[in-house]
């Protein structure tokens, strides 16, 4: 199961919230939290509280809803920070005129996930074990791009004689 909270409309840019958000991907919400927590970016702290967010959603899902979840089992799944609405802004320049500039906003999303047994989540799949299929077969005498070429200059020739 898949536990989410979304933060809209933060005044930062998604390119220097995914700098943070890349940092928590994957790891467990307790070294998640360890590691916003030194974290000096100025987005750190609207991620953090957006992690405890998602972690609480878990929570209230084991207490109130009844479902079995291990809150110590959490890692961060996935953690996204897409563009928002774009602000338009003017900055006088020399000579009356002005210069234009965007004030980025971004949509930060993070969803946990509890990890099984075998550390994986959900349904456990074995990456590379996979059946060894037959001998590849071997390479034509006239590679694919010679015989193309070949084709294309006879038909140049025939255009040519007419």
């Amino acid at each position: 199961m898949e536990f989410r909270a979304e933060a809209r409309f933060m005044r930062v840019s998604p390119q220097k919230a995914r700098l943070v958000l890349d940092l928590i991907k994957g790891r467990r919400v307790e070294d998640a939290l360890n590691t916003l927590m030194f974290t000096k970016k100025r987005v750190a702290p609207t991620v953090e509280k957006l992690l405890r967010s998602a972690l609480e959603n878990a929570n209230y899902y084991s207490t109130e809803k009844g479902e079995d979840v291990d809150v110590d089992n959490l890692f961060v799944k996935r953690a996204v920070a897409n563009d928002g609405p774009r602000m338009k802004r003017i900055r006088p320049a020399p000579m009356g005129r002005a210069f234009r500039y965007v004030r980025r906003i971004s949509h930060i999303e993070i969803a946990l996930a509890e990890r099984t047994r075998n550390g994986h989540e959900g349904v456990a799949t074995v990456v590379g074990d996979e059946t060894k299929s037959a001998k590849a077969p071997a390479r034509a005498s006239v590679p694919k791009r010679m015989a193309k070429k070949k084709k294309k200059s006879a038909g140049k020739k025939k255009a040519a004689a007419k």
